[in-house]
């Protein structure tokens, strides 16, 4: 939206040609999502607690969470407000990716609200029966996936080996194939976040520092600079070529949006971290996680996001693992699943936990990113 008006006006006031890179408006839209964040985060909490929207805890959870009970949730719903404006604001709102991931961003925010509602008007931790969520998250991302990539030779529908040269190891999908395999990317990790999302700051944490990796993958793959020569001209440098990732045009415009999941998600941390003044709910689980599945697939890092979002992998894998083996064998793999309450009932402290769920997550991201490197 900003972007349309300072290029109407840049004419007249040449320093506004600064708005048009992409790396100065990812700066301006961390700042905006951290300041709506930051303002509007108190009174949104007060407002919370004046309502009585207060969290509905697990019988069968740790013991130290049921003190939990009737903090403020829901404040995903803040963190979504919050990330939503500054990418309408500073981002391309030609560029289809910039639509396709807020659809899906606002549309999982609302299967999470309903969801969120359901346990509040009930009293209990069920809400929207899984089965449901589920179909309404595979079939959102898949009008939206076929609607973006509708003509099939507009877009790679391969993908990519992580640590190996494109050239040498790739697999291209058919059509509706690829679909199906980018939905489950999507859908997957919306409940991968949402798994992930049992402890103060556990979850944002994580989000933020893949949403960065996403960031600078979006920009990489989608840049290309016009740099001086020695004789007075300018030469296109294709930062995707130079790094051997996909390129993939306008894709860089992702990387301001999620420049905003990162100011978002700094704004809801300082009130979310322990003890926690608010918790997102699934509202915010649920959209942040399909935000990130939609970076992995537009950005061609389907393959890739397994060791970005690992953490959210192994917490989706521990309750799969625990649920398998219980209706197998009866026998339990965890003390309680997610792996998070695994270490909780081990007698780990919460922040303990916490951080180095964080730690790990930063050093996968790094792994990741040295992909592009030993390529």
């Amino acid at each position: 939206m900003l972007l349309w008006l300072i290029q109407e006006l840049r004419e007249y006031f040449t320093p506004l040609r600064v708005f048009r890179y992409v790396s100065f408006r990812i700066i301006a839209a961390m700042l905006t999502a951290m300041a709506i964040s930051f303002v509007l985060h108190p009174w949104f909490i007060r407002r919370l607690q004046s309502r009585q929207i207060g969290q509905v805890v697990r019988k069968d959870g740790p013991e130290s969470h049921f003190s939990k009970a009737g903090t403020p949730t829901m404040g995903g719903s803040l963190v979504l407000f919050a990330l939503v404006i500054p990418t309408i604001l500073w981002a391309d709102l030609s560029n289809l990716y910039v639509w396709a991931a807020l659809t899906i961003t606002v549309g999982y925010g609302i299967i999470g609200f309903i969801d969120d509602y359901k346990k509040l008007k009930q009293r209990n931790s069920k809400g929207l029966a899984g089965r449901y969520k589920l179909l309404f998250q595979f079939a959102l991302a898949g009008i939206v996936l076929t609607a973006l990539f509708r003509d099939d030779a507009a877009f790679d529908r391969t993908l990519y080996v992580p640590f190996v040269k494109a050239d040498w190891l790739s697999f291209e999908l058919p059509f509706f194939a690829f679909i199906v395999f980018a939905m489950f990317v999507v859908a997957g990790t919306s409940n991968a976040v949402n798994l992930t999302d049992g402890l103060d700051g556990l979850a944002i944490g994580p989000v933020m520092v893949a949403a960065a990796t996403f960031l600078i993958l979006a920009y990489g793959a989608g840049t290309v600079l016009q740099l001086p020569t020695s004789g007075g001209g300018y030469y296109q440098f294709n930062i995707a070529d130079y790094l051997r990732i996909p390129h993939v045009k306008g894709v860089n415009e992702l990387a301001v949006f999620a420049a905003a999941i990162i100011g978002a998600g700094v704004g809801f941390l300082w009130f979310n971290t322990f003890p926690a003044q608010v918790f997102m709910g699934d509202v915010g689980s649920l959209s942040l996680g399909g935000a990130l599945g939609m970076l992995a697939v537009m950005t061609k890092t389907e393959l890739l996001s397994v060791i970005i979002c690992g953490l959210f992998v192994v917490e989706a894998l521990s309750v799969i693992a625990q649920t398998t083996s219980f209706k197998l064998t009866g026998k339990r793999v965890f003390r309680m699943a997610p792996i998070h309450h695994h270490f909780e009932k081990l007698g780990w402290q919460e922040p303990k936990i916490v951080v180095r769920f964080w730690i790990i997550s930063i050093m996968l991201a790094l792994v990741a990113l040295a992909s592009i490197k030993v390529r």
